[in-house]
């Protein structure tokens, strides 16, 4: 059973539990380590003989279009993360095209190559702006891999299907890739990547993840981001709680990560989609 290893490429100042303390006008002033994280990710994965997808910011892309070339050029996929982690429910219809184009431009631009697959900001696809999946189909991207089916303060569609699958919607059908969850006491309990993985026990991680693969026969969609391997980042002072959701074991998520990757096999969603493609659950919404 192969797994898809996805990496959500964004800096430790861009993130939503930040969004209050940084304006995104001063992005341009903070240190950068997007770099040096991704570039340690990308040797951990050569290790481990692992390609992934690269789910990368198009403000990063712009400035630093080497390091995208790195990631595409060393196998792996490079997907679209939006330009600039806004959250989909906080733009109108036009704002998020004009966003998810521009992205989607410098990244191909920068591989010479397709870019299909988007994640949106903090998973922000939501029941309420499901709009976005009509925009991304008309914008040439095939798969989403947004929709959380969980409960959270700012983000999830509980309702929405655990495992990949495809969505009607009256303009096409685009695959759904969603973060994976285990089920319990009938509930979805995340556990696949971020602030989840760093928090869980790393063999809470492991057993929910052989369940999915052995038990319900289906392939784990697992995350991270390359600032959550970097403990010796700025630390910037906000609400308790989001300071505790974005600081939690961060010193302790490089070495949980390399023991994970040997127990599992992963390849890009890329792959993954192109090996089923017109297979799946068909879901209208």
């Amino acid at each position: 059973m192969h797994n898809a290893f996805t990496i959500d490429v964004e800096d430790y100042f861009m993130v939503s539990n930040f969004a209050g303390a940084v304006r995104f006008e001063d992005w341009g002033s903070f240190e950068s380590r997007v770099g040096s994280n991704t570039r340690l990710l990308l040797e951990l994965l050569s290790a481990r003989g692992i390609k992934g997808t690269f789910f990368v910011l198009g403000w990063i892309a712009e400035r630093d279009p080497r390091l995208v070339r790195e990631i595409s050029e060393a196998g792996h996929e490079v997907a679209s993360h939006g330009y600039n982690h806004r959250l989909v429910y906080d733009l109108s219809p036009d704002e998020f095209r004009d966003d998810t184009r521009k992205s989607k431009m410098i990244l191909e631009d920068v591989t010479g190559r397709p870019v299909i697959g988007y994640r949106a900001a903090s998973y922000s696809l939501v029941k309420e702006s499901l709009w976005a999946l009509d925009v991304l189909m008309e914008e040439g991207f095939r798969y989403d891999s947004s929709i959380f089916p969980i409960r959270h303060d700012r983000y999830g569609f509980p309702e929405a299907e655990r495992f990949p699958y495809m969505i009607k919607r009256k303009g096409g059908v685009i695959t759904e890739y969603p973060p994976s969850t285990y089920r319990l006491f009938g509930q979805n309990i995340p556990f696949s990547g971020g602030g989840y993985f760093r928090l869980l026990p790393l063999w809470c991680t492991m057993k929910a993840s052989r369940h999915i693969n052995e038990v319900e026969g289906k392939p784990v969609i697992f995350y991270l981001h390359p600032w959550e391997i970097d403990a010796g980042q700025p630390r910037i002072r906000t609400q308790f709680l989001k300071t505790f959701r974005h600081y939690v074991n961060i010193e302790k998520t490089l070495g949980k990560l390399d023991l994970f990757l040997k127990g599992f096999e992963f390849k890009p969603i890329l792959e993954m989609m192109n090996e089923a493609e017109g297979a799946g659950k068909i879901v209208s919404l």
